[in-house]
């Protein structure tokens, strides 16, 4: 097999076209067999909004891995190995139990055992961990009940690692396409530049998630218009687990000669085979944190560790001023430092200039934290390509650059107050208020502006 980046590129474009043309009638349907659960108390959303994104990435999962099999470069990971029919399968599976839960809400030991089920399956076809590398010893090869646990560990981990911190619109996306990015460089390079052709699968899965990520996107960042659900998150973490199985239980240590020279050098080199597996812990990183300190919370102040609240880490950052948008965009940038870091590291892992690298992009990071109030603005010549928010204001509140028919209709209504009505709050206030319900969510970022908007501007005038 040749250099297959063309190959590789065309699967991922073609994943995320389908995912993303997919997504709309996926709302529709949603929409009609009534899968828009009530709001919760401890939900970021205010209005209803259609889960089963999960249907439409897995029909970008479907659409990649049929194209992949009709390409010449690609076509042997299916002569050679089983593990895309093992993929597809416990996919197929862990989908299923997904679309389930997103409509009737089944229980969380049924997800469970689920979850579990699908891993076994994939393990059955040939998809699992035979060998563990450590330093210093080599290659300890495991019993087939030890890799059966720790991959049914690992694929357990991973989904709800992604479950868990599907908390904000476009954030477990987000978050799971950087670390695939990420992925997809390293096997890549395991595969092209090491001559291991055992790593082919794991590129090929990573470059199929990262497409089904980028299709599904555009309709799920803030103001989401769908929800993945639980079809979704459970199903790119089965794909991302299955990707650090495969390089790590497949691929020998032994034939990229790490062993040769002293123990010390053996132990660095011995670093490119654990980024497999710490790979998806910068997934995990995150969640775990807030895992722990909602343990904490809710035992410090008298409640159950497994009680819902409002205290996770994206809601704090929301309290303390952030904007949905700027708060996701501060935990992708974490996801990434960890992620490219990592991958950087085990490049280079005697280079003191990556560790250089990386703590002054999380001192970048804690800078971000700590300016919650700053609001970027666009140059003048880029003001007609971002939103509103992002443009200057004249004294006379106008926008230098285009402004939108209902930003517009808001100020002409709300410019000046009408007589008889000097119990009204500000007209600026009222235009916020009216502005701020109105674009919730894709329900009515592109449509008519909701009855609750309607409503509160009625009941203000009275």
């Amino acid at each position: 097999m040749g250099q297959p980046v063309r190959d590789y590129l065309l699967t991922l474009c073609v994943t995320a076209a389908v995912t993303y043309l997919l997504t709309g009638p996926v709302r529709k349907f949603a929409i009609a067999v009534g899968a828009m659960p009530a709001i919760r108390a401890r939900d970021v959303h205010r209005e209803p909004t259609p889960r089963l994104g999960g249907i439409a990435m897995f029909g970008g999962l479907c659409a990649g891995l049929i194209v992949a099999a009709h390409l010449y470069n690609l076509d042997g990971v299916f002569q050679l190995s089983n593990e895309p029919r093992a993929l597809l399968s416990g996919a197929a599976l862990i989908w299923l139990i997904g679309v389930l839960d997103d409509k009737f809400e089944i229980d969380a030991l049924i997800k469970l055992g689920g979850q579990m089920i699908a891993a076994a399956v994939m393990v059955i076809q040939g998809l699992t961990i035979l060998w563990l590398p450590i330093p210093g010893i080599g290659t300890v090869a495991l019993t087939q009940w030890q890799g059966t646990l720790l991959t049914v560990a690992l694929v357990v981990i991973t989904i709800n690692a992604v479950n868990f911190v599907d908390g904000l619109d476009g954030l477990a996306a987000g978050m799971v396409c950087i670390a695939s990015a990420a992925f997809f460089l390293y096997t890549y390079r395991l595969w092209y530049g090491h001559m291991i052709e055992a790593a082919a699968p794991a590129t090929l899965f990573t470059a199929i998630l990262m497409g089904m990520c980028l299709g599904f996107l555009p309709h799920n960042m803030h103001p989401a218009r769908i929800f993945m659900g639980d079809s979704g998150s459970m199903l790119i973490g089965l794909v991302l687990a299955a990707g650090a199985i495969s390089v790590t239980g497949q691929v020998d240590p032994d034939a990229m000669k790490l062993f040769a020279g002293s123990e010390r050098e053996a132990t660095h080199a011995m670093l490119p085979v654990f980024i497999p597996l710490l790979l998806p812990l910068t997934i995990i990183a995150i969640p775990a944190a807030d895992l722990a300190l909602a343990i904490v919370r809710r035992t410090w102040n008298g409640q159950s560790p497994f009680a819902a609240d409002r205290g996770h880490l994206h809601h704090r950052l929301l309290e303390i001023g952030h904007s949905h948008s700027r708060a996701v965009l501060i935990m992708y940038f974490w996801s990434a430092l960890i992620a490219f870091g990592a991958v950087g590291y085990s490049v280079h892992s005697a280079s003191l200039w990556i560790v250089l690298v990386v703590m002054g992009l999380s001192a970048v990071g804690l800078v971000l934290l700590l300016m919650p109030r700053f609001t970027p603005r666009a140059p003048r010549w880029a003001e007609r390509f971002v939103p509103p928010r992002y443009r200057r204001w004249d004294r006379r509140g106008n926008s230098s650059g285009a402004v939108s028919s209902a930003a517009h209709e808001v100020q002409q209504e709300y410019r000046e107050p009408q007589m008889g009505q000097e119990d009204e709050p500000e007209p600026r206030e009222r235009a916020r208020v009216v502005v701020g319900v109105s674009g919730v969510n894709g329900a009515t970022a592109i449509g008519p502006r909701s009855r609750s908007s309607e409503s509160r501007k009625a009941d203000s005038a009275r």
